[in-house]
């Protein structure tokens, strides 16, 4: 008999038509305060927990939109069909590899603090940032800010 497989986190959509599963915690949190996520999200900011993509299980009809990126590869937003909330989104530039989990779709989102404030060069002026929590303008080098296991599992990926 196989062992069963561990669930950390779960969470689902807002209609709950959609729901899932991640199967380890993930390799690392964002709050990007980038303009393509305040407007993709209508918000001042998104929190994403990033996963490999085959940790993550899904049930539920769900619509895919690729949008832009200023890395020109444009990156897919999978929303429910039913109610439209956007649960994950897969930046093209990983090779869909890795997928970014919308951390406010988890049914316990406290378990998934931000690791790191991205982008905050174009924050909005009303945000204030968490000092505690490292603070970067734009992006940085992922092995000078990830912990060691989550940048082993990252080059696990990518080599």
């Amino acid at each position: 008999m196989e062992p069963e497989e561990t669930v950390l986190l779960t969470g689902a959509c807002g209609c709950g038509k959609v729901t899932y599963r991640m199967s380890s915690e993930p390799m690392f949190v964002h709050c990007c305060h980038c303009k393509e996520c305040q407007k993709q999200t209508g918000s001042a900011y998104v929190l994403n927990a990033i996963i490999e993509a085959d940790r993550v299980s899904a049930s539920g009809k769900t619509t895919e939109h690729k949008l832009d990126t200023p890395s020109g590869k444009g990156q897919v937003i999978t929303r429910c069909a039913s109610c439209g909330t956007a649960v994950f989104s897969s930046y093209l530039v990983r090779l869909g590899k890795l997928t970014y989990v919308r951390v406010g779709t988890l049914d316990h989102p406290y378990l998934c603090p931000p690791d790191a404030q991205i982008f905050t060069a174009s924050k909005q002026t009303w945000v204030p940032l968490n000092p505690d929590i490292p603070i970067f303008e734009n992006f940085y080098e992922f092995k000078d800010v990830w912990p060691e296991n989550a940048y082993q599992r990252l080059t696990a990926i990518f080599g």
